[in-house]
Order: C-alpha cells, then structure tokens, then sequence
C-alpha cells in the first residue's frame, strides 16, 4: 500500500466523524442527516411524514403558502376503484416509508437542501361518500397550491384523482404529461359516473386542461386494451410495456421528452405499472410490467423536463405484506421531487 497516501487518509479521516464531508454534493445530504458533525437522523424516530419532509399543514391557511416551492399532499380516496379497493390507504403507507433520499446518486441532487418542500398533510375531504364531491375537494385544494405558484405532487388514493389535479394544475393552460401505468385510463363514462379511475386522462382532455398531442403513456398492457380508444383517436403516443425492452430505455427516454418538449408537464405514475411480482400492493395488478429499476432510469433520464405537478397513485398496502409497493411509490416520489429541483438548476 501507498504510505504516503495512508497517511494523508489518517490525516483527514481519523478523526473524522459521519458529517465530515468534502464534497460539496455529498455535503449537502450529510447537512440534512448530522447535527453537531456526528450525530444522524434516526430514520424510525419522529412522526412519519413524505419522504421525512417538514409536516407544515398550516401553510394551506396562508396565501403564500408558507414560500414552499414543492407541497406534497395526501390524497386518501379511492370511490373510484373499478376493482379492489384499499388505495384510500397509500398516503399513510408511503408516509411509513422510512430511508428514502436524502441523495439522488444520479442526478447527484439532494432536493430538500435545493427546494422548500414540506408534506402539508391530506385534502379536506367533506364526505366519504361521495365521489363527485371528493373530486371537487381535490380540484379546489389544489387549485390554492397552484394559485400560490407551489408545484404540487400529490399521493393516491385512486387514479381517478388525476381528473382533479389535472383541472387545478391546467386551468390556466393545459398542460402535457408523462404517464406511467398498466392502463391508458381513457376510458368513458359507465354506471352513470365520469369520475372513475379509468377514465380522467380522457375527462382531462374534454376539460381542456391536458394536451393529448403532447402526452405520452409508457407500460400499457392487459385485456382492457379495447378501452382505449380515445387515446389513438386523440393523438395520444402510447408505449407498451413489451415494446420497452425492444426499443430500449434510451429510446423510450428520447421519445417522452420529444413528446412533452419544454413545456408545462405533468408526471402521473400508477404503482400498476410495475411488475406485480415487484408491487403486488395495488387494486389492478397487470402481469409483464416495469421493473423498478426501468422505472427508475426512465425517470431520471426526464431531468431537465419542466414538471409542474405530479402524482403517484394505486398504493393498495393491505395487498402486499412486505411493504415492497409502498417502497417503490415513495421511492417514485422521491425521484419526483429530484426532478422538480432538476428543472430549476
């Protein structure tokens, strides 16, 4: 061995504790963990929270929202589900969640240190029994994030939530999106309700908030495929989850962003969309998904996309005892906000 090298090693790191860091990216995580250079954050210690963020639920009384530029919002409401039910629970399972983050090893981004991000806790939600009024909840919560210039991500709960979200984040022009799922979820109307979660991509174009031109949906599978009609007709591009492979991430990257561009882009991401050998945890579950680590690289190849709000939904726990689905949503989330701090490097 170098003597000469273990010496300046003994001479830095000896005495060193967990927080003494040089470099000025692993620096900024270890500033979010260690307090008093050797002390770190207990990671099953303190209130769960999204991605252990600041709980600030009083920000929503103020006009300003508090100066947040990120919120993340619990969204617990699934009268939507078409099959089981159970993602009225996601929220809280993935706030469960513990040791995601603080560092994106790709982007080399820690985005609590570069963002003022908080969980600022759950919709209010008048009933639970009622769909129609708990989209209407959910469109007008957000719409105050929006109106506050706050990028909102919001955590399923269904995906008939995106009906809402969309409506709030594209009310003053529609937006594009990247949507990520088993299902192209443009379905119609059926048993009397628009509002299902098989259907809000398609009541989001008819609402004039989401442009089909520059939406992309990536890991579409399964026997409900005769449902989405309206994503062909109306200039949708969809992905299939067997074409992901053949045409190789890369490609798949390089085609979403051409689809959105540089415009306003919203990221929807169904937990369905993996695998369920991988996230057994959701009411659809749809065979030959994702896998993590493709969902994973194709989120951070979209660095640099301008991502205005987003979600993730379809966490079901009670399906899956290892938690391994909520692990892969929180994850998700995070890759999120790592991409919202990307956009405003």
């Amino acid at each position: 061995m170098d003597q000469a090298k273990l010496a300046a090693l003994r001479a830095r790191y000896l005495d060193a504790t967990g927080g003494d860091i040089d470099d000025p990216d692993f620096a900024k995580a270890a500033a979010q963990q260690f307090s008093e250079s050797d002390r770190r954050k207990w990671p099953f210690a303190d209130p769960a929270t999204f991605l252990d963020l600041p709980f600030r639920p009083e920000v929503a009384t103020l006009p300003d929202f508090g100066g947040l530029d990120v919120a993340l919002i619990g969204v617990p409401m699934d009268l939507g589900v078409t099959n089981r039910a159970g993602a009225r629970h996601g929220p809280r399972a993935v706030r469960a969640v513990e040791r995601i983050g603080p560092y994106e090893h790709v982007l080399r981004i820690t985005p609590a240190a570069e963002l003022k991000a908080a969980d600022i806790g759950d919709v209010p939600f008048r009933s639970r029994f009622s769909l129609e009024s708990c989209h209407e909840d959910i469109e007008a919560f957000f719409a105050t994030v929006v109106k506050a210039g706050v990028v909102p991500l919001a955590v399923g709960g269904d995906h008939s939530i995106s009906r809402a979200t969309l409506r709030a984040v594209g009310a003053a022009h529609p937006v594009g999106m990247i949507h990520i799922d088993a299902h192209c979820d443009t379905g119609g109307v059926y048993e009397g309700s628009k509002f299902h979660h098989g259907g809000p991509f398609r009541q989001a174009v008819l609402d004039g908030v989401l442009d089909p031109a520059r939406t992309i949906q990536i890991g579409i599978r399964g026997g409900a495929e005769y449902l989405w009609e309206f994503s062909y007709v109306s200039g949708m591009t969809v992905i299939h989850a067997e074409e992901v492979p053949r045409l190789g991430l890369p490609a798949v990257i390089a085609r979403a962003r051409e689809v959105v561009g540089d415009g306003p882009t919203y990221l929807s991401f169904d937990v369905d969309s993996l695998d369920p050998g991988f996230a057994p945890g959701t009411g659809t579950p749809e065979m030959g998904g994702l896998t993590p680590r493709e969902v994973l690289e194709l989120l951070r190849g979209l660095a640099g996309v301008n991502i205005v709000g987003g979600d993730v939904v379809e966490v079901a726990p009670q399906y899956d005892p290892t938690s391994n689905t909520a692990q892969c949503a929180a994850q998700v989330l995070f890759e999120l906000l790592c991409l919202v701090a990307a956009g405003r490097r």
